[in-house]
């Protein structure tokens, strides 16, 4: 049995030990006058003051089963009490187990345990396989949630469509910062004694350069041996 059911069956035991002295003892008055008022006061409105006088007929015996069921709709309908409904529901069943209500008698009850069930589960769905998805639902959200506020790393620098992609320089390369003024001219008269190797750093940097001789200040080149 669910832990909801549990509950539920805990209720109703409940009010059966808090309603049977006024429901099922002996009444002195148990007339067609108390059932008369209890009719008059449920079309003025009064339902609660209707629920008085029908339960004020009530004397525990088969002959005022029909009064319980009276009193289930009013606390179904009327009311919105769906445990009080099941326990008259329960009261006619067992005063007229094959009474001529006994089939919508039956029907009501489920629906009032259902309704009792969604408000025990503070109106969340009543069965296990319901709050287990719904448990799992909101981990999910939980978890995207948490992605989204996550910190996002900065955008990686993404090179033009056709452009060269700078070497990696190896570790025992020979290289030159470039300076304000610097060009591969210069450069090369500064490595080579002469200008002429400047096309071989050109060469030796065309992923930095991308084919031109553009140089600026800061750029490391790699110088040929």
């Amino acid at each position: 049995m669910s832990p909801l059911r549990r509950a539920l069956a805990k209720a109703l035991a409940i009010l059966a030990l808090l309603t049977a002295p006024g429901c099922d003892r002996l009444f002195d008055k148990g007339t067609k006058d108390d059932i008369s008022a209890a009719e008059k006061k449920a079309a003025a409105g009064d339902f609660r003051g209707a629920v008085e006088r029908y339960e004020a007929a009530l004397d525990g015996t088969a002959k005022t089963a029909d009064l319980h069921y009276r009193l289930a709709l009013l606390y179904a309908d009327k009311l919105k009490s769906p445990l009080d409904a099941v326990h008259h529901l329960d009261r006619y069943l067992e005063l007229e187990p094959s009474g001529a209500k006994a089939k919508d008698a039956k029907a009501l009850k489920k629906e009032d345990e259902n309704k009792l069930l969604v408000q025990l589960s503070n109106g969340t769905p009543s069965t296990q396989a319901e709050a287990v998805r719904l448990k799992n639902e909101n981990q999910m959200l939980l978890a995207k949630i948490e992605a989204l506020r996550a910190p996002k790393p900065p955008p990686s620098a993404t090179p033009a469509k056709g452009a060269q992609v700078p070497k990696p320089i190896p570790p025992d390369a020979r290289t030159y910062t470039v300076k304000p003024g610097d060009t591969l001219a210069k450069i090369s008269r500064q490595f080579y004694k002469n200008a002429a190797r400047a096309r071989d750093i050109q060469n030796a940097n065309s992923g930095l350069l991308a084919g031109t001789v553009n140089i600026k200040p800061g750029m490391v080149l790699v110088i040929p041996k």
